[in-house]
């Protein structure tokens, strides 16, 4: 849950760099929600004549911002630019494409787009 907010409270952040697991605990969470949304629009009778749920409807469009700037962020993590995530319009293709850059190791270190965000995690502390 922690993923999933810091994601959203950074909705316009769309420099630095957001490692796998931030990405994918958000798209996980957004999986469950979607899912979650889907049955109440559908037990509840929201579903619209073309067969879309307004719960779910309102849901993506409140969190299409935040998912594309976390995808821009992962993209930088692995020292690519934001702009490849425009290769979700061509179809089959780029989705796949972007599945793999999704699950690639992120670049150690620092890039052109900023510090390694694993850096900063708790690692052995320095003997004093």
């Amino acid at each position: 849950m922690d993923w999933y907010l810091k994601v959203l409270k950074n909705y316009v952040g769309f420099e630095g760099r957001a490692r796998r697991k931030e990405y994918w605990m958000f798209t996980l969470f957004n999986v469950i929600v979607s899912f979650v949304l889907g049955i109440i629009d559908g037990l509840g009778g929201l579903m619209t004549e073309s067969g879309i749920g307004m719960l779910g409807l309102l849901y993506t469009l409140a969190v299409l911002l935040p998912s594309i700037a976390v995808g821009v962020r992962r993209l930088h993590d692995i020292d690519k630019s934001g702009w490849w995530l425009l290769l979700v319009f061509i179809p089959l293709i780029g989705a796949i494409v972007l599945l793999v850059f999704a699950v690639m190791e992120g670049t150690r270190g620092s890039n052109r787009f900023g510090e390694d965000p694993k850096s900063d995690e708790g690692g052995i502390p320095a003997m004093a």
